[in-house]
């Protein structure tokens, strides 16, 4: 059984044999705005936002992880969902503060600021800035005597410790990402030394793409550890725990879904535990693809049918370059396979087996080899849990084919 497209499936309706997206059949919205499209379902992000919201405890601060999709319509959705963004550059600040969102709502992370995205962050006095070096805490400390500002920073650390079944290690062993463990301490102090810097707290963010509750809360222990730790050692507080984030959605047919309710129980023994000793800190979690993956749908048609020795190819006007995570190579290593798929038009058809391929001159532009509702020229194949990482994600440049349109509905 694919309970990936399981899943995927049931958080859609259908009318006849045609799935429905915001209330629309993929036929109408095709019509309506061509194809490729990528489909946002703002109702499926609703009822996912509260479901977060009554699963996990009160006091966890979410702050959305702009990277998985920076639509303007969908940041501005999120602004009133979740309490901040995470962001990764310049220009997704700006993305935010263009969508009417106030700055210290902002939490900025990455290995490689240049010294005009730092400058530009100060200028605007995010919510918080993550030191990932002690070269960049110099570029800092040198931009705020410049411009006589203050700035909220957070270090970023690598751990000794990571997460284990995720879908990208970003910590644990020798990594661009944030300050190893032992040097964390003679920074800490460095920055209480520095007049202009705000020491706010720590982020740690060891891995993304996660489906156990138990691997999680693991690394949310041996964070609550650390944090402990590194106050005893420097007796400085922390205001803020940045846990990071990591939860995931089964995109492939022998995943299951994560179990929320686990995790969000497994948080609050967590809470209880460590009170103590993390009286005056308020911790946070940052999500992306968990908050709007499920939501979207990115829509192809069938502009031929063709058989090559036997086999059948579904070649389509969408491809990598429009959605590169589906055709595996995004976030894939070694064996490549197939996000769910289906041919919207004919839910419940017969089934065959048959390659969906795109319009590149490419054998890599290729969505897989699955079996799907046997499917004809003009059909409509979707790729769904297309929310995240797909239309930002791509390299809509190459070979100069026309970008799909986007919309909410």
């Amino acid at each position: 059984m694919n309970h990936a497209l399981k899943s995927a499936l049931a958080n859609f309706t259908r009318q006849g044999s045609e799935l429905v997206v915001g209330g629309k059949t993929v036929s109408a919205l095709a019509e309506q705005y061509g194809t490729p499209l990528y489909i946002y379902d703002k109702r499926i992000i609703l009822q996912k936002c509260q479901v977060i919201r009554n699963a996990l405890p009160d006091n966890l601060k979410i702050y959305y992880a702009l990277k998985a999709n920076p639509n303007h319509e969908i940041i501005q959705l999120m602004a009133g969902l979740y309490d901040g963004f995470d962001v990764a550059s310049a220009g997704e600040i700006e993305r935010v503060i263009q969508a009417g969102i106030a700055p210290d709502r902002i939490s900025f992370a990455g290995p490689g600021k240049t010294i005009s995205e730092l400058r530009y962050a100060i200028n605007q006095q995010i919510g918080g800035l993550s030191l990932e070096s002690e070269q960049e805490f110099g570029h800092v400390k040198a931009i705020c005597r410049q411009l006589g500002k203050t700035a909220d920073v957070f270090i970023r650390v690598n751990p000794d410790f990571g997460l284990s079944q995720s879908g990208m290690k970003m910590g644990g062993g020798p990594t661009q990402f944030g300050v190893d463990s032992e040097r964390v301490p003679d920074l800490l102090k460095a920055i209480q030394d520095a007049p202009l810097l705000n020491f706010k707290g720590i982020h740690i963010f060891s891995g993304s793409q996660n489906l156990s509750a138990d691997e999680l809360l693991r690394l949310f222990e041996n964070i609550f550890d650390y944090a402990v730790s590194l106050i005893e050692v420097t007796g400085i507080a922390i205001d803020k725990l940045n846990m990071g984030g990591g939860f995931g959605i089964p995109y492939f047919a022998h995943e299951q879904e994560l179990d929320l309710l686990a995790v969000g129980q497994g948080l609050e023994r967590l809470f209880r535990q460590y009170r103590a000793k993390l009286k005056n800190t308020s911790f946070i979690i940052e999500l992306g693809r968990f908050l709007v993956g499920e939501s979207g749908v990115y829509l192809t048609r069938v502009l031929y049918r063709k058989i090559s020795q036997g086999q059948v190819f579904l070649v389509t006007d969408g491809g990598m370059h429009h959605h590169l995570a589906a055709s595996g190579n995004f976030g894939q290593s070694l064996v490549r396979r197939p996000m769910p798929l289906t041919v919207a038009n004919r839910l419940g058809g017969p089934v065959e087996k048959v390659h969906v391929v795109g319009p590149l001159c490419t054998p890599l532009d290729s969505f897989g080899f699955v079996d799907l509702p046997e499917a004809q020229q003009g059909d409509l194949i979707a790729v769904l849990n297309s929310g995240a990482y797909g239309f930002s994600a791509s390299p809509q440049l190459f070979l100069s084919h026309p970008a799909p349109k986007e919309i909410i509905v």
